[in-house]
């Protein structure tokens, strides 16, 4: 037989050296080759600009929700403190929405976005986030991290007079928005894989190829985390000295991160359905509906406080100091705090989803170790495994990102033991997700 180009490839020939070199002359290519000098030279500026963004977000939580309260005499918010902030919050972010270009920025309802952030955009971004975080809002300021990145670095393009390509327009706002998101996660690898999963390169069949592999290896990896009494395989990764101990894994651990997982995925799935009903709620009636949807949440950390006598802090806000303070002292929550807490705060997470501007990242978290805690009991199941894997399958659930929340557990838990049920978790909470009814799109 004449031999010609159509015969099947043969494993390591054909068509794989092809696809090689389409790689080489994408590489190659003058444009892309501007685009990635240019990506590290506004890495600098973006990281900047994005750190002393956190750093007033953060300075400005203090000032409202510790020096104040402190001030006036009290050592936590007293439980009526959020009933006028967050309304406050509403007005601002109704206003945004309402009169600057982009509306203040992505509905959080509607998840994760790389693009559609404009220089024009930025000080609506700006201003909406700075009202809603600081002032109460249950969301996390990774959202506005990523319009914030993705509009400068454009700004930064149009400033250098560097041509403007829908390829380049694509490149440098994913960059600018890399860029943005590590300041947050404080690790590159996170935003990096949290930026491919967001963009969506590869489509459905990435997610289709990346599940089986990403189950297979956090399966595989209990030959070298070990599982019970068998100590596994040393790695020179396992001998690094960690902060702090991780539990080996049992069999009861593994076993119970698969009810668990699918049990957060289903009981999120209304939350997220609530907030974008939300979301197409307050579209119809941008700055009365949004006051009124703040006032919700408020009264929600009002509510919490009043029931339990703990601070109303613990509803409102992102969690992120909250999910430290659980991690460390996870046993002066009881279980009507924990109940209690999962509640308010899960209700308060949907209305500001749907009405306020942030990220939806920390308040999952903290909801996942939440529940991870109220579990703990179980006969077989740790506290930290718990925790692990319900931080991953609120993550997976809520983002959609299966890698990105595997990542960024285990770089919270700042090591590998727990790898293995992080991502047993992560995966079925996603699959579960995407096999549940799909929500109504928010407007």
């Amino acid at each position: 037989m004449a031999e010609n180009d159509t015969h099947p490839a043969a494993p390591g020939s054909g068509e794989q050296p092809l696809e090689a070199d389409r790689l080489r002359d994408l590489l190659l290519a003058p444009g892309y080759l501007k685009a990635l000098v240019f990506s590290a030279l506004i890495g600098v500026p973006v990281s900047l600009v994005a750190f002393w963004f956190l750093v007033g977000l953060h300075e400005t939580e203090h000032l409202v929700w510790a020096d104040l309260p402190h001030g006036l005499g009290w050592d936590t918010p007293p439980w009526w403190w959020p009933l006028p902030l967050l309304p406050i919050a509403g007005v601002v972010v109704g206003l945004v929405a309402a009169h600057l270009p982009g509306r203040g920025g992505q509905v959080p309802a509607s998840g994760l976005h790389a693009g559609g952030a404009s220089p024009v955009m930025l000080p609506g971004v700006l201003l909406a986030a700075a009202a809603s975080l600081p002032l109460g809002a249950v969301l996390g300021p990774e959202a506005p991290l990523i319009a914030l990145g993705g509009g400068l670095a454009l700004l930064f393009r149009d400033l250098a007079r560097v041509p403007a390509t829908p390829k380049s327009t694509a490149l440098l706002g994913a960059a600018g928005a890399a860029a943005a998101i590590a300041a947050i996660f404080g690790n590159p690898l996170v935003a990096a894989v949290l930026l491919m999963e967001v963009v969506g390169a590869g489509g459905p069949q990435l997610f289709a190829v990346m599940l089986p592999a990403l189950l297979s290896s956090g399966v595989g990896a209990l030959v070298f985390t070990g599982i019970g009494h068998w100590t596994g395989l040393e790695t020179g990764a396992l001998s690094l000295h960690l902060p702090m101990p991780l539990p080996r894994l049992d069999v009861g651990d593994v076993l119970w991160a698969i009810p668990f997982a699918l049990a957060v995925a289903v009981l999120l799935h209304p939350v997220l359905g609530a907030a974008r009903r939300v979301a197409a709620l307050v579209s119809a009636g941008v700055v009365s509906r949004t006051v009124l949807c703040a006032a919700a949440a408020a009264a929600c950390a009002a509510l919490y406080a009043l029931i339990t006598g703990r601070s109303p802090a613990e509803v409102a806000l992102s969690g992120q100091a909250t999910l430290g303070q659980l991690a460390t002292d996870p046993h002066a929550w009881g279980v009507g705090a924990l109940v209690a807490v999962l509640l308010f705060k899960g209700t308060a997470y949907a209305l500001c989803l749907g009405s306020l501007r942030g990220g939806l990242v920390f308040p999952a978290l903290f909801l996942g170790a939440a529940a991870g805690v109220l579990v703990a009991p179980l006969p077989g199941l740790g506290l930290v495994p718990g925790m692990a894997a319900g931080m991953a399958a609120a993550a997976a659930a809520t983002l959609r990102l299966p890698v990105s929340s595997v990542v960024l557990v285990s770089l919270l838990l700042g090591g590998t033991a727990m790898i293995p049920v992080v991502i047993l978790a992560a995966v079925i909470a996603f699959v579960t997700t995407e096999l549940l009814p799909k929500h109504a799109a928010s407007k």
